[in-house]
């Protein structure tokens, strides 16, 4: 039996009145890939924004019920230690523009304050950038040049790396190969697939293969619900619910 690291009671959100996400319960298995698949506009996002507490930073955005990180109730912690500890990475990748590979790497801890020795600073990025599989490719005097010097596929690792670099115990992939061509993703998929040893990954997609591809767990979304909940392959080949079976087989979406 899979041990749950996350763990949402009666989740919703929303922007001003409009609720979003409507109350959600479900639990994500620890060290496994979770998929969060649905339609366009469903909710995904947003839902995956809470569990680091990034959806309160929109205004007049709201959460209601609960959300637990190994049984802490992460709305008594502070939002910094929250984002520490579930790291995310975006649609588009986002190295800050103005800084080098090596800096980039090492950004969060200058962002929030922490303090670090060379030696350790070291040590951390190259770490970080092998575990997201960079590390080769940047070695050299790459690590000094911007991380904008670099290919979309490798702008997203040297993201997943800034966020491993903090030593999440979960990380958040929002559409992370949406971006990117179909090598790019492979690497990508791949990346995923040996990081689960590691940490727990939460990705966001509406790309069903993708899902089916590289996740062990699905949640199907739709209009903010949560429709269904299974390992992936029970879910794509023997869906419980209508809705799930209309979303995989093309009849919306």
């Amino acid at each position: 039996m899979e041990s749950t690291i996350l763990r949402t009671e009666g989740l919703s959100a929303y922007f001003g009145d409009n609720r979003v996400v409507r109350e959600v319960n479900l639990s994500i298995p620890e060290k496994m890939i979770t998929t969060i698949m649905g339609p366009s506009g469903c909710g995904k996002t947003t839902l995956v924004r809470c569990f680091n507490r990034m959806h309160e930073l929109i205004p007049e955005a709201k959460v209601q019920g609960k959300v637990f990180l190994r049984e802490e109730d992460i709305y008594a912690i502070h939002p910094m230690i929250i984002r520490r500890r579930i790291g995310m990475v975006f649609q588009r990748p986002n190295p800050f523009p103005t800084m080098t590979i090596y800096d980039n790497v090492i950004a969060g801890y200058k962002l929030n304050g922490l303090k670090i020795g060379r030696m350790e600073s070291n040590r951390m990025v190259e770490e970080s950038l092998r575990k997201a599989a960079l590390w080769d490719e940047v070695k050299d005097y790459l690590l000094r040049r911007k991380g904008t010097f670099l290919s979309g596929g490798q702008q997203q690792r040297l993201c997943i790396a800034r966020a491993l670099a903090m030593n999440p115990d979960i990380l958040l992939l929002d559409e992370p190969t949406s971006a990117l061509d179909p090598k790019a993703t492979a690497l990508i998929e791949d990346l995923m697939i040996e990081l689960k040893k590691t940490v727990t990954l939460i990705l966001v997609t509406h790309n069903i293969s993708q899902a089916g591809r590289v996740s062990d767990f699905t949640a199907f979304l739709y209009l903010g619900e949560l429709v269904e909940f299974d390992r992936t392959e029970q879910l794509h080949t023997a869906p419980k619910d209508r809705r799930t079976e209309e979303f995989l087989t093309g009849r919306f979406g």
